[in-house]
């Protein structure tokens, strides 16, 4: 089954193949995006991985405060979006 981790605290300059590339070192990841502004396409400095569940507790603790260009990423589970 897949999961959604919610990644907080992204380099502004950090493209979603660097995002995966980061993750993929824990674990097998199925999708990978960042959240842009409509308007000018630039980050908002926050994004979703979606991992295997078997991968999901170990990439959450190996990755939640850990550094990327100098940020500490903030990494939990998603939570569902509210209508």
């Amino acid at each position: 089954m897949v999961k959604t981790l919610y990644v907080g605290n992204i380099p502004w300059s950090t493209k979603e193949t660097e995002l995966e590339e980061f993750f993929s070192e824990f674990g097998e990841v199925v999708e990978c995006r960042i959240i842009t502004e409509r308007a000018t396409g630039r980050s908002r400095g926050y994004g979703f991985v979606e991992v295997n569940e078997e991968h999901m507790a170990e990439m959450m603790e190996k990755t939640d405060g850990a550094e990327m260009e100098g940020r500490k990423l903030v990494v939990n589970e998603a939570k569902p979006r509210e209508q």
